[in-house]
């Protein structure tokens, strides 16, 4: 946890996202404890701007906005999280394996994270999307995400494998008659942390929008409630043409404020594991 703690001294723009973040995760916990269920109609007025009682007004189908919100961003949330976990989970797995085992392996294995990289992404999720539309919940949304978000880390964890491989106490392991596994496992994947903390924060930033770009097309569960689901449920019952916009103004800057702090994570930590900048940062504070 040094870097987190390194970027949390030396960065603002990193104390900014990390801000940013916790909000957004105030609002997953709030959730918890919201008086209305995302599927109750009619609780509250309907179409009433903002105001104390509801701060983030009413929709059409007399829902709380701001309640509504919480439980999408909950649901967006909990889909990136599950996306990235599978994807950096494949991720590792294959690029230290074929980083480490190198021959045969490594060529087939580099050769499938060629063909995942140049395949484009978003027509075919919405081509499989609308194949599978019955059938696409959460999960099934997120195992696709994670599924076709693995090849470009695990060449950055296979470029990292190659040279430790080479080093003095991969050796060691070896000639102790640790097995193959065991040594990506103990050995190399903790030099991986940095980088795979960088990499899952670029994957959420990629799982969000695809989950919001999905949702809005209408290819995915339009009955539980995402920052997607929301901006499409607002536009189909034309909140901006009738003037209520704060039910579009909810999700959206939900939205723009999970987008802006993990592009702001992510572009700390890209400059922090950045070999010229970490030569700088050495040279300047001598440690």
């Amino acid at each position: 946890m040094a870097v987190l703690r390194d970027l949390f001294r030396l960065k603002a723009s990193f104390r900014v996202g990390a801000i940013l973040l916790l909000v957004a995760l105030l609002m997953v916990v709030l959730s918890f404890v919201s008086p209305y269920d995302p599927e109750d109609r009619r609780v509250v007025p309907r179409d009433r701007p903002p105001s104390l009682e509801h701060p983030v007004g009413t929709t059409s189908l007399g829902q709380d906005v701001f309640w509504l919100l919480t439980f999408a961003v909950r649901n967006s949330l909990l889909v990136a999280g599950l996306a990235v976990t599978i994807g950096r989970g494949i991720a590792i797995f294959l690029g230290s394996f074929s980083g480490y085992v190198g021959g045969t392996a490594d060529r087939l294995l580099s050769a499938l994270a060629d063909t995942f990289i140049v395949i484009p992404r978003l027509p075919l999720l919405i081509l499989i999307s609308f194949i599978i539309r019955a059938h696409l919940t959460l999960w099934v949304l997120a195992l696709l995400l994670g599924v076709l978000d693995w090849a470009w880390p695990s060449k950055r964890y296979r470029a990292q494998i190659l040279s430790l491989r080479e080093e003095e106490f991969t050796q060691t392991a070896v000639f102790s008659g640790a097995g193959t596994l065991q040594i990506v496992a103990q050995e190399h994947v903790p030099f991986l942390i940095p980088f795979l903390l960088a990499d899952m924060v670029s994957g959420f930033l990629w799982a969000i929008g695809m989950e919001i770009t999905l949702s809005i097309l209408g290819l995915s569960d339009l009955g539980t409630m995402t920052i997607g689901t929301m901006i499409y449920w607002a536009n189909y019952y034309q909140a901006m043409l009738t003037g209520r916009f704060w039910w579009l103004a909810g999700p959206i800057g939900a939205s723009i404020l999970i987008v802006v702090a993990f592009y702001l994570l992510s572009t700390c930590f890209s400059e922090y594991l950045d070999p010229r900048t970490r030569q700088m940062r050495i040279a300047a504070t001598g440690e």
